[in-house]
């Protein structure tokens, strides 16, 4: 497939200088481990214990809030802008950037986070990049995150304004990632994948938890399915700034993912994620490892992805995208003219309606 060829070039432009040259393990203080670099035994520690008391070894809010978090500190940055990109600023800086508006919200996992970066002595550009790397494993069908250690402190807040937010039109959003990271169109829809696996609080408070597919705990193709149906209701009390309607009950839609799914700049490319994990799978490792070095030198940088956990595969009964019940074809509301939209089946079962997500599992 031709994207196989284009993720492996963008992959080994954007670990180009790293310290992947070491390839000696040595052991590593806690007689347990090895590693390829000394630098990385002590992430072991970090990991059992992010897994255990922050994350519950759970595909849940808390992992997908540092998802969240990743995006949000790395993509304020820009030409002439203040900021480091992937440097911790949203941490160093909390009483600042939590108060912009698009980060709403984002001061809880902040907060959470934050007793353990000083318990283990990690810059928070390093511990956000990890923390969202070691969470994602913990969604089956997720990849396996590459995780460059060696990023600074932050040195001043990122400025306002520099985070895309979901009333923000496809062209604005295309415009500020280019500048934040040089992503092309179709980078956007990558990046965009970490929707399969998140939820909503602030969008609508009267519905907290709100996901955006039927499997919010999967990293799974569904997302790209579900945000081409016909919306027809909202969650909650609807009306809100960024939302549109949704085809499935308990269930928010974003108006720019709506947009990209439907824009003809990006919608072929949303509906080639439809029923492909594979390529969900070996795209969205590629756009993430440059998302988490926006600002950093590659060069003076340690590869530990090593310590990060392998995903488990979903689960047999999830191996493909279905429409959700009562749902088909006749629902899409197709942007892509260039390829005929997979042929799928319905799940059994009364109309498809969707759990919040719990908070602070």
């Amino acid at each position: 497939m031709a994207f196989k060829a284009l993720v492996a070039l963008i992959a080994l432009a954007a670990i180009a200088g790293t310290d992947a040259a070491i390839t000696k393990r040595v052991a590593c203080p806690d007689g347990q481990h090895t590693a390829t670099n000394a630098a990385c035994c002590p992430l072991f520690a970090v990991r059992d214990d992010i897994q255990q008391n922050l994350f519950h070894n759970e595909c849940g809010e808390e992992a997908h809030e540092s998802l969240r978090l990743t995006f949000h500190d790395a993509v304020a940055f820009g030409a002439g802008k203040q900021g480091g990109g992937a440097d911790g600023s949203i941490i160093t800086f909390s009483d600042i950037e939590t108060k912009f508006h698009a980060n709403d919200g984002i001061d809880d996992i902040v907060e959470a986070q934050k007793p353990f970066i000083a318990k283990h002595n990690m810059t928070a550009g390093d511990f956000i990049q990890f923390a969202g790397a070691v969470g994602l494993s913990n969604c089956p069908g997720s990849p396996q995150l590459s995780f460059l250690l060696g990023r600074p402190p932050a040195k001043v807040p990122a400025a306002d304004g520099l985070v895309p937010e979901p009333f923000d039109s496809v062209e604005m959003i295309i415009d500020r990632l280019a500048d934040a990271g040089q992503f092309q169109d179709f980078e956007v829809v990558w990046l965009l994948s970490a929707h399969t696996v998140a939820a909503a609080d602030r969008v609508d408070p009267t519905v907290p938890g709100t996901p955006f597919d039927s499997t919010p705990n999967l990293f799974d193709t569904q997302f790209f399915l579900e945000t081409q149906l016909r919306g027809t209701t909202f969650p909650g009390r609807g009306g809100n700034h960024g939302e549109v309607m949704s085809a499935l009950k308990g269930e928010m839609r974003l108006q720019s993912d709506h947009l990209m799914a439907r824009d003809s700049r990006t919608n072929c490319e949303w509906q080639s994620f439809v029923n492909d994990q594979e390529k969900l799978v070996e795209t969205f490792p590629t756009v993430m490892i440059k998302l988490s070095t926006i600002g950093q030198d590659t060069a003076n940088m340690i590869d530990c992805t090593e310590v990060i956990p392998i995903p488990d595969p979903l689960p047999k009964n999830r191996q493909s995208a279905t429409f959700p019940a009562g749902h088909s074809n006749k629902d899409i509301e197709q942007g892509c003219a260039e390829t005929p939209f997979p042929t799928l089946p319905t799940d059994p079962g009364p109309a498809t309606s969707i759990k919040a997500v719990p908070l602070n599992s």
